[in-house]
């Protein structure tokens, strides 16, 4: 079986096993200057490096407005920050991802059950999804900067997926707010889940698509409905139709990182179901669990034969 995956770049392969410090973390404005030349993948590693996460999202709308009239290209075949063979890199380099010093990252088995329908659980709740929006801005601007070589329609999906990550942000940021001080991003711990997953598969192009769009993502499209319906219920009215854009939008996300997956196993010649597995065990993927949410999973384009794969495993 060919192994169909696109070498990181050197400060991929330098970032292995990536970290964040403060020392290293960009802060203040991205300062994208856009020209014709400019590459647009050099610009994703300058957004996954800031850490204000407010000017992370604001940096991703401005990058995919230039990508789409032409003031920034892709250029897949250059290597970022210099491209030097993968043989020679240094493991290790701080900054990726760029993170505020706040939310406090602990162990998801340190985290606080808070019943949804006092003000302290709804927002508890609310930031618990809005540090996962902003750890989709990474993962998906990691998608674009960290693997060389593939087509230009790929980059264009990653950077589409970072834009709506960033909106669905800056709306959980914004209504988490409106329930009063002290609430606002940072005040609760949060957990690493999704990028330990991602630093995991930081080598393998085949695996992050596999277990982070298509495990660590499509798990959302399960725990959106009863989500929302928690929030209806407390009378949050408004928290629930945001849940109902982010629901709409993963849907396609979901549906992008299988796209390219099948892409990948269709290239590299292997089945996608059993490639799957093989990846899930390889990489430490969590067992999923139901229900399901099929009719989403349907949407994202999960066919009928690994659907059944995947309630067999539950």
């Amino acid at each position: 079986m060919t192994d169909f995956t696109p070498a990181p770049s050197g400060a991929a392969a330098r970032n292995a096993d990536p970290g964040h410090s403060s020392e290293a973390c960009a802060s203040g404005s991205a300062h994208l200057a856009f020209t014709g030349s400019a590459c647009a993948r050099e610009h994703a590693l300058t957004l996954l490096r800031l850490c204000d996460p407010y000017e992370k999202a604001h940096g991703v709308t401005a990058l995919r407005d230039a990508v789409r009239d032409g003031r920034a290209r892709w250029h897949p075949e250059r290597h970022c920050e210099g491209g030097e063979p993968a043989t020679q890199a240094r493991a290790g380099e701080a900054g990726i991802p760029g993170r505020p010093a706040v939310p406090r990252l602990v162990s998801p088995r340190e985290l606080k059950h808070r019943a949804a329908t006092s003000v302290e659980g709804r927002a508890a709740l609310l930031h618990a999804l809005t540090h996962i929006e902003f750890n989709a801005i990474n993962l998906a601007l990691d998608a674009l900067w960290r693997f060389d070589g593939l087509p230009a329609d790929y980059y264009d999906d990653w950077l589409q997926v970072a834009a709506e990550e960033a909106y669905h942000f800056s709306l959980l940021a914004q209504h988490l707010e409106t329930l009063g001080e002290p609430y606002r991003y940072g005040y609760f711990p949060a957990h690493d889940g999704l990028w330990e997953m991602a630093r995991r598969t930081s080598g393998d192009w085949l695996a992050r698509l596999a277990l982070v769009p298509r495990t660590l993502e499509a798990r959302g499209l399960d725990a959106s409905p009863p989500i929302r319906a928690k929030l209806a219920s407390a009378g949050d009215a408004a928290g629930a139709a945001i849940l109902d854009i982010i629901l709409r939008d993963e849907i396609g996300h979901v549906a992008i990182g299988n796209r390219w997956y099948r892409w990948g196993c269709e290239r590299a010649g292997c089945d996608p179901i059993e490639t799957y597995a093989r990846l899930a065990a390889q990489y430490g993927a969590p067992r999923l669990r139901g229900p399901f949410n099929l009719e989403a999973r349907r949407a994202a384009g999960f066919d009928d034969d690994e659907l059944a794969a995947l309630q067999a495993l539950a």
